[in-house]
């Protein structure tokens, strides 16, 4: 499984910030820190902060820093939190195929392995990583 560049650049962030615990981030930083573009950033930054693991201060000293203590913040969540499309085979989100009636292993063990993948996210904190 791969996952898509708004949730990758979503834990960069968060490490990133997690690194400067004191000091406020512009958006326009972490995009060229992160190696994003801005507008993409904006939009990572608009949903990590709508989940509370950011917090945004307006005005001219203001900027970015992490909304929650990297203890709290589960990578498990927030994989979940920000990756739009957790189907990593077609037939997850298709009436297409006809095997899926008849119960397909392959589904079940692609539906298996993703609780998997999801689970081991789910054992660390952003404390664990910084």
């Amino acid at each position: 499984m791969q996952l898509s560049k708004f949730s990758d650049y979503s834990f960069r962030a968060l490490i990133y910030l997690g690194h400067k615990p004191h000091i406020l981030c512009t958006v326009e930083e972490l995009a060229q820190e992160l190696h994003a573009s801005g507008h993409h950033m904006k939009k990572v930054v608009h949903k990590l902060a709508n989940l509370g693991y950011i917090q945004s201060q307006k005005g001219r000293n203001g900027g970015l820093r992490l909304g929650m203590e990297p203890k709290d913040i589960n990578l498990g969540t927030v994989l979940q939190s920000t990756e739009e499309n957790m189907s990593i085979m077609d037939c997850f989100s298709s009436k297409d195929c006809p095997l899926i009636t008849q119960g397909c292993p392959l589904t079940a063990i692609a539906k298996t392995a993703l609780s998997a993948f999801i689970k081991e996210f789910s054992h660390y904190t952003l404390q664990d990583i910084l």
